[in-house]
């Protein structure tokens, strides 16, 4: 079975977000299934070129028509990590840029990826069975090969994939694009079926034209088919629901191991936790707070912004900051919320570090050396911070919704069992409700809360487990 990941970014070339995660992981946990070969293609940025150009290699150069355009092409190609990777190359379009998108031109950006992908692929003698496209950038491959190529013969038996990573952008153009750049009639513009809002949109186009689309957790496959979630497309994801499902997304385990990460001070594992007090203290120590193992450190790592629900932390930080615990903040984002969470850092110097920048060096010990790690999102397609802190045994304080709902388990004090804490209704007094309980088991319950501790740590969120879902999503494809 051959698969073809088509994606605007992936780790480690370009990376700007959850999806270059995805597309960076999934070929290497495909690759224990010995009957696929799994490859990927991507454009070719200015950072990739400067990174890794010595290492890539020429396939070769060609044109093709965007248009009344004629754009040059080339294909170059790099082996990382047992995956060839393609890049398709044109300084005009990617390889004089400097970020990966936000330009006004991005439409046509992705019109000629989308246009190179489709015309160079019978020239890669890699005509594959499974063309995997994500998100709106490359959402129109299923109908180009359906209707624009589909007198090519060895495009008939392709079936596609589309995963949809954030339904917020979808790409909304004008329909002369179609004519334009695709070089195509405007029927099925005229006949509503790609066709939104006045604009044609890309992303409900490829909804409809993909065999099979997913979303990166069953309860957003869900959540999506509401007008709360959908953003316009839930009438078309619910008229089309027979094709969509969910499929959550792993971490890289290797990366995300409390044992052998070189940011942490000491290694420590589910099986001995006395590492993980001395990564705590060092944590205090480094931001200025009393060193004391007895009060519990809550966690932050973050864009800070109304989706992540820190509208809800900052109205209720009065409250959180009357008990006994420390707070400790790393991200940016709304200047609102870092010109409020700076104001209690130097209210309550004591009980609250507000860090308004990244530092991955800090991140992971904030990981690895807090108590709880809150993560009350309005909306959460997947999330990664949640498991990333399971894997360091800090307990995740989540509100359920999307991935957060599908991978932590709340408490349940009946039977022991449990990764986390969380809580249904999306409000200040639910959130403080549910830290004060989570505060009461850390405090009054320690060995409940060791045990939850070990639960969160030997949870299974690797790659090679959330990719046999994938593998068997093919499979059923071609069968």
């Amino acid at each position: 079975m051959k698969i073809l990941l088509v994606a605007a970014e992936a780790a480690p070339f370009i990376k700007t977000g959850g999806l270059g995660d995805v597309i960076g992981a999934l070929p290497k946990s495909l690759k224990q299934d010995a009957t696929t070969e799994t490859r990927v293609i991507l454009p070719y940025y200015k950072k990739i070129a400067e990174k890794y150009g010595a290492q890539t290699e020429d396939v070769f150069w060609t044109f093709i028509d965007v248009g009344w355009r004629h754009q040059y092409v080339g294909i170059k190609k790099i082996e990382f990590e047992g995956t060839i990777f393609y890049f398709v190359d044109n300084v005009d379009y990617f390889g004089g840029r400097d970020e990966v998108y936000g330009y006004d031109d991005d439409g046509e950006r992705f019109a000629f990826f989308q246009l190179a992908v489709a015309e160079v692929i019978e020239r890669l003698d890699y005509v594959p069975d499974i063309l995997h496209v994500n998100d709106y950038h490359t959402a129109l491959l299923p109908f180009l090969i359906k209707e624009k190529y589909k007198w090519i013969q060895a495009f008939s038996q392709i079936k596609t994939v589309l995963t949809i990573h954030n339904i917020e952008f979808q790409g909304y153009f004008d329909p002369n694009m179609l004519p334009d750049l695709f070089g195509m009639g405007t029927e099925r513009y005229d006949d509503g079926t790609v066709r939104l809002a006045d604009c044609f949109n890309w992303l409900k186009t490829g909804i409809l034209y993909a065999d099979r689309v997913t979303t990166v957790s069953p309860t957003y496959a869900e959540e999506i088919k509401t007008p709360e979630f959908g953003k316009g497309l839930e009438v078309i994801l619910r008229m089309e629901s027979g094709k969509l499902t969910g499929l959550i997304n792993g971490i890289d385990t290797a990366l995300y191991d409390p044992m052998t990460d070189p940011n942490l001070a000491v290694p420590f594992n589910a099986a001995d936790l006395s590492g993980k007090y001395t990564n705590k203290q060092i944590l205090q120590e480094r931001l200025g707070l009393p060193v004391r193992n007895d009060v519990p450190v809550i966690g932050i790592v973050s864009r800070l912004t109304y989706q992540k629900g820190f509208n809800l932390v900052v109205d209720e930080m009065i409250h959180i900051l009357q008990r006994d615990v420390q707070v400790v903040l790393l991200g940016t984002g709304d200047p609102k919320f870092e010109h409020d969470f700076a104001y209690f850092g130097q209210a309550y110097p004591d009980k609250f570090s507000a860090n308004i920048t990244f530092n991955l060096e800090l991140a992971q010990m904030i990981y690895a050396g807090s108590d709880l790690f809150l993560m009350p999102s309005a909306f959460e397609p997947c999330g990664l911070s949640q498991m990333m802190s399971m894997r360091y045994g800090t307990l995740p304080l989540v509100h359920e919704t999307g991935g957060l709902k599908d991978t932590v388990l709340p408490y349940n004090e009946f039977d022991g069992s449990g990764t986390g804490f969380s809580f249904h209704e999306f409000s200040g007094y639910q959130l403080v409700q549910t830290l004060f309980y989570a505060l009461d088991v850390y405090f009054n319950h320690p060995t409940a809360w060791s045990s939850l501790q070990k639960n969160a740590m030997i949870a299974d969120f690797s790659w090679d487990t959330a990719s046999l879902a994938y593998l068997e999503l093919y499979k059923s494809l071609l069968n």
